[in-house]
């Protein structure tokens, strides 16, 4: 029987990939992943998605002001770059000689490390 709860979403993009936007304010950027929010089904790339958080000055943080952050965007969003063309690609996974899952691209059929 299937779990029905607590179940791990699977996703094509992992942290340290570069990925480019293929929707929203930012489309055509492209960037390194920082964070995976696998639950949230949201990641944070470099450079994409500058939000402004604004900090009171308090006793243990005196020099307030407003700082500039990555913040979280759908994995929907993003799509992985091919590292061996440049481009953005779709993602297939398929088992190697020894069993293991590895993910490839679809473009060109390389695998992705």
């Amino acid at each position: 029987m299937e779990r029905k709860f607590n179940k791990q979403p699977k996703l094509n993009i992992r942290k340290g990939d570069t990925v480019q936007v293929i929707a929203g304010d930012d489309k055509g950027k492209s960037g390194k992943v920082l964070e995976i929010q696998a639950v949230k089904n949201r990641a944070v790339v470099e450079g994409i998605a500058i939000v402004t958080k604004h900090t009171k000055p308090s006793a243990g943080k005196p020099e307030g002001g407003i700082k500039k952050t990555e913040g979280t965007i759908n994995i929907s969003n993003l799509m992985l770059v091919d590292p061996a063309s440049g481009k953005p690609t779709r993602v297939g996974r398929k088992k190697d000689a020894e069993g293991n899952l590895q993910r490839f691209a679809k473009k060109t059929g390389e695998i992705i490390k």
